[in-house]
């Protein structure tokens, strides 16, 4: 079974590291750079969401993806899109905050500049200031590939087969039994969950 939900962990992780850095990067950039109406406010919503961790909303995300599923059976239980998609959700507001800090530190006059010889906003922030945040993208990107490896509860909750399991929910079958914890099985997961990051 280890194979199965390695694969399945990896995939997610992947999926979900790459994505939130991206859409981390573009809301970032969007408070970091750009004035508008609501923004302040925006922003404390982000920091009073990172308050509330993921598993406080077990059962409404159980039941949201329930019901997405009856409509789009793509991303309803037991389907790897939809735990990607819910730590999308969960990882956004911490990913923004960490990057908007970074990309404040990035100068604005890098940016006139660019404005300047003709480039659009979008042109500045792919070709300007996003090779400049390098390191911190790739710090948002690991921790984000950490802890949806690491991640058991959510996982658990949506995905329901076998076959399905992330390596975490797969390794708990092995030690949840009162009378029959198979440690030598376990520990060899653990193993295999600590190679890739």
């Amino acid at each position: 079974p280890y194979p199965h939900w390695l694969l399945n962990s990896m995939l997610i992780s992947l999926m979900t590291a790459i994505a939130t850095t991206m859409l981390g990067a573009l809301a970032a950039y969007a408070f970091s750079r750009f004035r508008f109406k609501g923004r302040r406010g925006g922003m404390m919503g982000l920091l009073l969401i990172q308050m509330f961790p993921q598993f406080v909303a077990v059962a409404a995300i159980y039941l949201i993806v329930l019901n997405v599923g009856e409509v789009f059976p793509q991303i309803g239980l037991n389907k790897l899109a939809a735990v990607v998609i819910v730590y999308l959700g969960g990882a956004m507001g911490v990913q923004a905050w960490l990057m908007k800090g970074f990309f404040d530190t990035i100068p604005t006059e890098l940016d006139e500049s660019a404005r300047v010889d003709g480039a659009t906003a979008a042109q500045i922030f792919w070709g300007v200031v996003l090779p400049l945040a390098a390191p911190v993208l790739a710090g948002v990107a690991l921790i984000s590939f950490v802890f949806t490896l690491n991640e058991f509860v959510i996982a658990s909750t949506i995905l329901q087969s076998t076959n399905n399991y992330t390596l975490p929910v797969g390794m708990q079958g092995f030690i949840s039994n009162s009378y029959d914890k198979v440690w030598g099985p376990f520990t060899a997961g653990a193993l295999l969950a600590a190679l890739p990051v």
